[in-house]
């Protein structure tokens, strides 16, 4: 049996706060394998961003463990990369330094990784903005740089933490067919954090569902739709059917009934 790219063991987190201990995650548990995209989905608040920031080295457990091909995430590692809700770009830097950063704070020549951070550029369609600053860009063309600078370093397992969420509707849904592009091109794996239906129905091979705090996994939803996905796919009943499914986690029953997913 394979080792999967990335494993998410028994993990739970706690935090210290002013009224005393708060459970974040609970006895999380799911795989994603080698070029797969998964989507993890909850309402704000279940700990969606925390569990990237575990998976990424950021934050460590409380019980359980993250592991990566088989050895426990302790540190950032130079094979994740990691795509934030805002693009956290460098305003002194232009686009074309801004997507060199991973390789600057590696130690590498950036001279040597040039030609592929132009590639790039060109596949997240900003050729010709390359000597641009921030300041100079639209919140979509950021976001855009932000995913680039992800791809630099060739990780094999990119995390991406709602990086449509702050933009509007026309960007956001051209942004998620360059990702899956982009995606299905590198053949890496991808663990995608969002609060949209549509976007994780979309761009997913497999939705994770976490519930409402502490996050724990309710379901794992398969979505065998064929890629290329297209803006005809949205309308499509396969579609939709696994949109309601997942819908039906987080609809709240009339006052007196049950909750049945």
């Amino acid at each position: 049996m394979s080792v999967p790219r990335l494993a998410i063991d028994n993990l739970t987190v706690t935090y210290a706060s002013a009224r005393g201990p708060l459970t974040a995650l609970r006895d999380l548990n799911f795989e994603v394998g080698d070029g797969e995209f998964v989507a993890v989905l909850g309402p704000s608040g279940c700990g969606k961003s925390t569990l990237l920031n575990i998976a990424s080295g950021l934050l460590a457990p409380s019980k359980g463990r993250v592991a990566i091909r088989g050895e426990a995430v302790t540190a950032p590692r130079r094979d994740v990369g990691i795509v934030f809700q805002q693009p956290t770009l460098l305003p002194w830097k232009t686009v074309l330094q801004n997507v060199l950063v991973p390789m600057q704070a590696m130690g590498q020549p950036l001279a040597a990784h040039e030609a592929r951070a132009r590639e790039l550029i060109r596949l997240v369609r900003l050729e010709g903005f390359e000597n641009h600053y921030p300041y100079e860009l639209s919140g979509g063309m950021q976001q855009r740089v932000g995913i680039a600078r992800g791809f630099m370093h060739d990780p094999q397992l990119l995390l991406m933490d709602e990086p449509f969420a702050a933009l509007d509707a026309m960007t956001r849904e051209h942004m998620t067919d360059e990702l899956q592009a982009m995606w299905m091109q590198s053949g890496k794996s991808v663990l995608f954090i969002t609060h949209s239906i549509p976007e994780a129905v979309y761009l997913a091979d497999r939705v994770v569902v976490l519930s409402a705090r502490p996050g724990t996994v309710v379901d794992v939803i398969d979505v065998p739709i064929e890629r290329p996905r297209r803006i005809e796919t949205l309308g499509s009943p396969e579609f939709n059917a696994i949109c309601n499914r997942l819908r039906a986690f987080f609809r709240a029953p009339p006052a007196g009934e049950e909750k049945k997913p």
